[in-house]
């Protein structure tokens, strides 16, 4: 545990990038998650007459039909981020399964996966989305969360392939190999951990499109319109002209939540291809990557 520790603690040190991002994303979650407790009205629960503005009473005002638009952006942000993370964390195992697998393996495994990849790319993310929504109808967040992840993962694991493979052939491989370590111990020991920054820059980055496209299959209406979310309040302000009678916070006030969680997770994603990426390291990051690199042929000599 001390060692996971000191590992957070050495990120975050000297990274400012690290620090905004987590504190915008780990407001939005707590707040979330304590829906209950800071909102006062059920996000269902009728308290006005129709549209009214942001006021003490209504911090962001309320929607045509009366509901309170801050404990519906509180609530419904539990479900988006739970589509939104829900999705990156399948695509992300899908993808560290094939990458790994056809990089160490290669051969046939690595020509049928990266055959399998290949098919997954060439076909537009987006338009396959609204494509299989439409196809399964007005779909609820579970099914998008599938449907986002399980279509997202084939650029991830062609990465995750390449950094496989320039390891393979590393001498603290080829020594865990001659001493007959199990393929899956090394796959899990020796090569997954050095693969750690990767595949977190991964799913961070992929948690940024799941919730775009969350937002957007559901402002399109493709999503289930009786659950409460930030895309189905966009769908909601958009059908009943929220711009155009005058009632801005209708629209922008989940526009914003998705906006500002959206920037804290590209944040975090930067951070991290700060610290990982040579190409990315000046200032305060180019003391901690020699660091970390002293450490780590420290520990591969001493291997």
């Amino acid at each position: 545990m001390k060692k996971y520790l000191t590992a957070i603690a050495r990120f975050y040190r000297g990274n400012p990038t690290a620090i905004m991002g987590t504190f915008i994303v780990g407001s939005l979650i707590i707040m979330s998650l304590a829906a209950p407790l800071i909102a006062q009205n059920e996000p269902t629960k009728r308290v006005a007459r129709g549209h009214q503005a942001p006021s003490m009473e209504l911090l962001f005002g309320s929607t045509r039909s009366g509901k309170d638009v801050f404990s519906q952006v509180l609530h419904g942000g539990r479900i988006s981020l739970t589509v939104a993370f829900g999705a990156a964390a399948l695509t992300t195992v899908i993808a560290v399964l094939v990458g790994i697998s056809a990089g160490y393996f290669g051969g046939k495994v690595d020509e049928i996966l990266m055959s399998v990849t290949n098919i997954v790319l060439v076909f537009p993310q987006l338009p396959l989305l609204i494509i299989l929504a439409a196809f399964l109808g007005q779909v609820g967040p579970l099914i998008i969360a599938v449907i986002i992840g399980s279509t997202s993962w084939a650029w991830g694991a062609r990465i995750i392939r390449s950094q496989t493979m320039a390891i393979r052939n590393k001498e603290f491989i080829t020594s865990a190999e001659v001493m007959g370590e199990s393929k899956a111990r090394i796959v899990l020991v020796e090569i997954l951990p050095n693969l750690i920054s990767i595949v977190v820059g991964g799913f961070v980055g992929t948690s940024i499109y799941a919730l775009m496209a969350e937002a957007g299959l559901e402002f399109l209406g493709l999503g289930d319109p009786t659950v409460i979310t930030w895309g189905t309040m966009l769908y909601w302000a958009q059908s009943n002209s929220a711009f155009i009678v005058g009632a801005w916070w209708d629209m922008v006030v989940p526009g914003m939540a998705i906006a500002i969680m959206g920037g804290g997770l590209a944040l975090l994603n930067m951070s991290i291809d700060q610290i990982s990426n040579p190409k990315l390291k000046t200032g305060a990051y180019i003391k901690i990557w020699r660091k970390q690199k002293a450490q780590m042929i420290a520990r591969r000599a001493r291997s």
